[in-house]
């Protein structure tokens, strides 16, 4: 009896080993898969942008797409990168890239001084304006004319700083799209935001709106990075060197009608 209770003993014994084994075979086995199917953290460029920024950035088809979207790309390509992109508020996509949730901002972003003194840039990789969009029988024909109007701009922008800087009265929008509706229902009497983004809202507008020819500013943008992080900004800096020395930058803006100056 004694023996046959050691038998069953040692069968339970090997039955639970093997119900074990088979257990840690699989979670191995799950481990790996979705090691496989997930890249690597370090091998993801994480980029945060704020597409209301035609033609730089923008949604079509439920996707981020434009002149930016497509520089992040051919970068991510040079350093061996996937790309990740995260559409937020462009003051939301300038903190996360100066606190590192994002590598980077790329979003028209101008490296001015004082956004230079909490972030990183990289070298500028296209100049750009500030411009004035009126509506198309307004008697705003100049910058000299704005005095005592109320003018539309983006929170956070260039534009935005510029025209508090020069004590204008303003109404500022998260969106330039936003600014332009002001515009046009009679909320504001000019809007100031980046020249070829005017641009292309005021195309929207079939005619209802102009964009004047005088620029407000001379400016550049760059992309921004976490204050201190110097080897993604270096790594970033090569790649858009050669993607300069190429001539495939230039052929990206050209592909969405944008004046490039390669100097």
């Amino acid at each position: 009896m004694k023996k046959f209770l050691k038998l069953i003993a040692l069968v339970l014994t090997i039955a639970m080993a093997a119900c074990c084994f088979a257990a840690c075979s699989k979670d191995k086995s799950n481990e790996t898969e979705n090691n496989a199917e997930a890249p690597e953290a370090d091998n993801v460029l994480t980029v945060a942008t704020n597409a209301e920024f035609p033609p730089f950035e923008y949604i079509e088809n439920g996707e981020v797409v434009g002149a930016d979207v497509d520089l992040a790309n051919a970068i991510a390509e040079k350093l061996g990168m996937e790309l990740e992109i995260t559409n937020i508020d462009f003051d939301a996509a300038l903190t996360g890239a100066a606190t590192g949730k994002y590598d980077v901002a790329i979003a028209g972003i101008t490296a001015n001084d004082d956004r230079k003194k909490n972030m990183n840039f990289s070298e500028d990789y296209y100049k750009a304006s500030q411009a004035i969009i009126v509506m198309a029988d307004s008697e705003i024909a100049a910058a000299a004319d704005l005095k005592g109007k109320t003018i539309a701009c983006q929170e956070g922008t260039t534009g935005e700083q510029y025209l508090l800087d020069n004590k204008y009265e303003i109404m500022s929008f998260k969106t330039g799209a936003e600014a332009v509706s002001a515009l046009t229902s009679g909320k504001v009497q000019a809007v100031v935001i980046d020249n070829a983004v005017a641009k292309a809202l005021s195309e929207k507008q079939e005619g209802k709106t102009v964009v004047l020819d005088e620029a407000l500013t001379e400016e550049a943008y760059a992309i921004a990075l976490e204050l201190g992080n110097d080897e993604l900004t270096q790594k970033i800096n090569g790649a858009l060197k050669e993607l300069k020395d190429s001539g495939e930058l230039a052929k990206i803006f050209e592909s969405y009608e944008l004046p490039y100056d390669a100097e």
